[in-house]
């Protein structure tokens, strides 16, 4: 093993100059951050987006309550949201919930060209529905995603990240070598199939990420209740 910082071990002299000398003419994509984790290091960025997906089902089984512990919360609570209601709040949530979610969706798809990609632009997606949550209520936001709505779209954004995996091995290619599909791609060669293919993962990412990040935060301040106002 070389020595701890050493500028002759194999990561300094190798690796990260490859990487930084090729990533372009491999990928045709200038952010470097975007070329490692998106298509260097696709195998460790797609478990790392299974953890997000893990820790948020692993916080609804624990926090899950019955009927019956959920009536006796509410006997003993006071869940009335309207007495910090404020019209201003709420109309000011309404409105910058779609700006936020519009530049979510840029951060998403400019990943390659500026800072960016699936796990940033998937935290402003959730920050703009736990926004949405604090000026209205859970049930609010529940209405168009519920519990089971963000589970399904946790497990399509795994689904679409392992499934761009597999097709390269219908082609005796390794796992996540996007360069195979370049054979469903019309004028497109290997080197810009893996270009857009780090998009495609990177939508993956976002739900996942915007699934989580929201589903988690609102689990954990409301105590598994997901039904009050904050």
């Amino acid at each position: 093993m070389p020595s701890w910082g050493s500028v002759d071990s194999p990561v300094n002299s190798g690796m990260s100059t490859y990487y930084i000398k090729e990533a372009y003419h491999d990928t045709k994509v200038p952010n470097l951050v975007t070329a490692v984790l998106a298509d260097y290091r696709a195998f460790d960025t797609m478990f790392e987006t299974c953890v997000v997906f893990i820790a948020m089902l692993g916080i609804f089984t624990l926090l899950k309550k019955d009927d019956e512990q959920d009536a006796a919360i509410q006997v003993n609570t006071v869940t009335n949201d309207q007495d910090n209601d404020s019209l201003i709040i709420r109309v000011a949530a309404r409105f910058m919930t779609p700006f936020i979610q519009l530049f979510g969706l840029y951060v998403i798809a400019h990943g390659h060209h500026s800072p960016g990609g699936g796990f940033q632009g998937g935290v402003i997606l959730g920050a703009s529905l736990i926004l949405l949550a604090m000026g209205n209520n859970m049930n609010y936001v529940k209405q168009f995603l519920s519990i089971p709505r963000m589970i399904l779209l946790s497990t399509i954004g795994v689904l679409i990240f392992a499934a761009w995996g597999l097709v390269p091995l219908l082609f005796n290619k390794p796992f996540l070598d996007y360069s195979s599909w370049a054979v469903f791609m019309p004028f497109t060669d290997a080197v810009m199939a893996r270009s857009h293919s780090m998009l495609a993962v990177e939508i993956g990412v976002g739900l996942t990420v915007m699934c989580g990040m929201y589903g988690i935060y609102m689990s954990l301040v409301s105590d598994g209740g997901m039904d009050k106002g904050l």
